[in-house]
């Protein structure tokens, strides 16, 4: 069995550093190979992307566009009437991603002059095949119940939405080899009013959509939260799991930090069961990120792997 692949989460980590670039560098100094980032969108990809390659890293993850964050927005997938902007969202994505977050060498040596206009970009750019390695995948984010509705009442009108996004995104996706991720939030803490809360609803709506290049994203404190029951909850749904990211619960803190989940257990877990795409890092750092990192380190050091500074 493969030790387990950990990537950074940058809209996380190293808060003692401002902008991506030097987080980016942090997270490769401190030994991680890959990052990830919820939304990149402030800065130019190609900017992100120079600063992954001279730390190390490769950008494994990041989410669609959230919407309009004053208006309480958190991701338009399976909001009603938000579909043109999901998918406007999703193309902005992965011109991100065509522009630089996977790496930005292309083999027909074609140019993509600033970001330009989405409906004009180039269609079905040919990449190395390091390139397309480089597993990036993109969450597309279900949204929020509107506010005032009953979620009962609304839920099947939002999961024909999403249904019909889904199936949109699947197709943009397949013609640049992407894979969308979709991601349960826990509505007990984080987000009340979150359409897509646990691994069996999540699992349905992939069901119904039947497209191998969507797959799910295994956050283990949201899930821990909704459901508990994670070594079943593991075992059943990990052939279709395409990310994993883990915090402890209910502090949301380092693995190692107090709390409900043993985070050995679940390493030698997931292990076990094969998994072999990447664990990323969504926490809050009790303190400084680096300082935080001795549970990572006892893991490398556990599989023999030689940590930074070492």
């Amino acid at each position: 069995m493969a030790p387990l692949r950990f990537s950074a989460n940058l809209s996380w980590l190293f808060p003692e550093l401002s902008g991506f670039p030097a987080r980016l560098r942090a997270a490769g100094s401190s030994g991680f190979e890959a990052a990830e980032i919820g939304w990149p969108y402030a800065e130019p990809p190609e900017a992100l992307a120079r600063a992954a390659r001279e730390a190390g890293l490769r950008v494994v993850l990041i989410n669609t566009p959230p919407g309009d964050r004053e208006k309480g927005e958190n991701g338009l997938g399976a909001v009603p009437g938000r579909q043109a902007a999901f998918r406007e969202g999703l193309e902005q994505a992965v011109l991100d991603v065509e522009l630089g977050l996977r790496g930005g060498c292309l083999l027909d040596q074609r140019s993509i002059a600033g970001r330009g206009a989405v409906a004009t970009r180039p269609r079905g750019l040919v990449y190395s095949a390091a390139i397309m390695r480089l597993e990036v995948k993109i969450h597309l984010m279900a949204g929020r119940v509107p506010k005032g509705a009953d979620r009962a009442a609304v839920r099947g009108e939002m999961e024909i939405v999403f249904l019909e996004n889904l199936r949109h995104a699947a197709e943009v996706l397949a013609q640049e080899n992407l894979v969308g991720l979709l991601e349960p939030i826990n509505t007990r803490i984080t987000d009340p009013r979150y359409f897509l809360d646990t691994p069996q609803q999540a699992a349905a709506i992939l069901q119904k959509v039947g497209r191998p290049n969507l797959q799910l994203q295994m956050d283990l404190f949201h899930w821990q939260i909704m459901d508990g029951n994670l070594t079943g909850n593991v075992r059943e749904f990990l052939p279709i799991v395409g990310h994993v990211q883990v915090a402890q619960v209910p502090g949301r803190g380092e693995p190692d930090s107090p709390g409900e989940l043993s985070f050995s257990y679940l390493f030698q877990l997931l292990e076990d069961e094969g998994y072999t795409g990447f664990v990323g890092c969504e926490y809050q750092p009790r303190g400084d990120t680096a300082e935080g990192l001795s549970w990572l380190h006892s893991y490398w050091e556990m599989r023999g792997r030689p940590h930074a500074g070492q």
